[in-house]
Formats: C-alpha cells, sequence, structure tokens
C-alpha cells in the first residue's frame, strides 16, 4: 500500500516550484490533492504535471490569496467538502519580493512580502490546525528558507518572515503535539525554480546567468537544488514514516547554511 492511499494533501503555491514538484510526488503515491495557488495558469500547469505521473488522481484547484484570511477559510472549506478532511498541509506559498539594503527597502514591499510569506502561513496555520485538532491526528510542513536561520543580505521582508515561519512552526508544534497533530519546517537554500531565477535577474539584470554561477558557487556543493529533492523530504515529513518528527526546522541546501 502506498504511503498516501486516500491521505488528502493540501498543498499551497502548488502552481509552481515547490508546491507542484510535491503534489507529483505524493499523487504518486495514492494521495488526493487540494492545490493552491493565486495563478490559475500555473494551477493548470501542475494539473497537467500530476496527471502525466499519477493519471488516477483525484485533484481539486482553488485559486486563492493565502494574505486574505476569507479566502484562507475559503481553501480550506472547499477541501472539506470534497474530501471531507486534511491529513497533510504543505504550507508553501510565499514570494522574495524585491532586493535592497535595509535603509533603502521599501516600507510597502516590506509589509507586503510579510503578508504572503509570515501572515499567510499563521492563517494556514489557524484554519487547517483547527481541522486536525478535531481529527486527533494531521502533519504540516511549513515553508522557511535558509533566509529564517541565518542572515541573507538585501533581503530585509524575505528574512523577517521566514524567521517569523520557524517561530510560528515551533510555537504550533508545542501547542498541537498533544492533539496528535505534528508541525514541522523546512529551510530550502538555493533551489532552482521560477522565483530563485527571479532572484537572479535582480541581482544582474544584464546577465542573470553569471549571477547564478557566482551564486552556485557559494554552496558547498557547487549546484543548486531540484524542486524534486524538496518533494521526497516534504513527502517523507507528512507521511507516518515521521510520527516523532515534530517542530524540528531542516535545512536542505547542500550544506550552505553550515558555511556561515
Amino acid at each position: 500500500m502506498s504511503r498516501f492511499e486516500q491521505h488528502v494533501i493540501l498543498i499551497t503555491g502548488g502552481g509552481s516550484g515547490l508546491g507542484r514538484a510535491t503534489a507529483v510526488h505524493v499523487a504518486k503515491e495514492g494521495a488526493r490533492l487540494a492545490l493552491v495557488d493565486v495563478s490559475e495558469a500555473g494551477l493548470a500547469a501542475t494539473v497537467e504535471a500530476v496527471q502525466a505521473a499519477a493519471p488516477d488522481a483525484e485533484i481539486l484547484t482553488h485559486v486563492a490569496d493565502v494574505a486574505d484570511e476569507a479566502q484562507v477559510a475559503g481553501y480550506v472549506a472547499a477541501t472539506l467538502e470534497r474530501f471531507g478532511r486534511v491529513d497533510g498541509f504543505f504550507n508553501n506559498a510565499g514570494i522574495e519580493g524585491k532586493q535592497g539594503a535595509t535603509e533603502e527597502y521599501g516600507s510597502e514591499e516590506f509589509a507586503r512580502v510579510l503578508s504572503i510569506n509570515l501572515s499567510g502561513v499563521f492563517l494556514g496555520l489557524k484554519h487547517v490546525l483547527a481541522v486536525m485538532r478535531e481529527q486527533g491526528s494531521g502533519s504540516v510542513v511549513n515553508t522557511a528558507s535558509v533566509g529564517g536561520i541565518r542572515g541573507v543580505g538585501n533581503q530585509s521582508g524575505y528574512a523577517a518572515a521566514k524567521h517569523g515561519v520557524v517561530g510560528l512552526t515551533r510555537n504550533s508544534a508545542v501547542e498541537y503535539g498533544q492533539h496528535g497533530v505534528r508541525i514541522n519546517a523546512i529551510a530550502p537554500g538555493a533551489i532552482w525554480t521560477p522565483m530563485v531565477e527571479g532572484s537572479m535577474r535582480q541581482i544582474d539584470p544584464q546577465n542573470p546567468e553569471k549571477a547564478a554561477e557566482q551564486f552556485v558557487q557559494a554552496n558547498p556543493m557547487k549546484r543548486y537544488g531540484r524542486p524534486e529533492e524538496i518533494g521526497s523530504l516534504v513527502a517523507f515529513l507528512l507521511s507516518d514514516e515521521s510520527t516523532f518528527i515534530n517542530a524540528a526546522v531542516i535545512p536542505i541546501d547542500g550544506g550552505q547554511s553550515a558555511k556561515y
């Protein structure tokens, strides 16, 4: 029997990158999927990728802004209406935001990044944990970042939000462990996703390929991670193979965080 046979896995940021890779991974192991993203086109592309890997997968898609509480309540309600429960939650949606030194970082941009990357995670936890507590079971994986466990230059909003995700993860894990619910976080480094590509264009608009090569040389493994490598870790944390892992923040960065 597959690890996720008949399990309902809810994924935000499901329209690209880490969310898409995780959706494909768990669907191949029998999961029923609820995919949330602000991009309808992104969700359609993920459905196509999932169906190519797992033709019989049951998939719900829901367009929502994770920073809007009414819309968060909406995606949880839609999942319950379709599937009746939530067994695993990959609380993943996020943006990088603009880059710039702290004194140059715009206040509106700072608020925007926190609203999606931190408030969005909080709101997801708020509404999904109520469901899991009632069930008496569930596993949550929040997407933090290497930028949530150490400083990263020129990304005040992103670093502040991801440090906040680490705090939310640990706090909620302490609260809900007694209810049979586990909450962990992953801290990815440089994973080759559309968000990282955008970051390289910000660093060097004229030559993003050069910026990408210089950036990756700082990694002990001298390469970018693949979204599929993240999907494997998330699947493990959502599965019953990790039933005594709670409140963990796990770097998956090729050793990047060990150097600083």
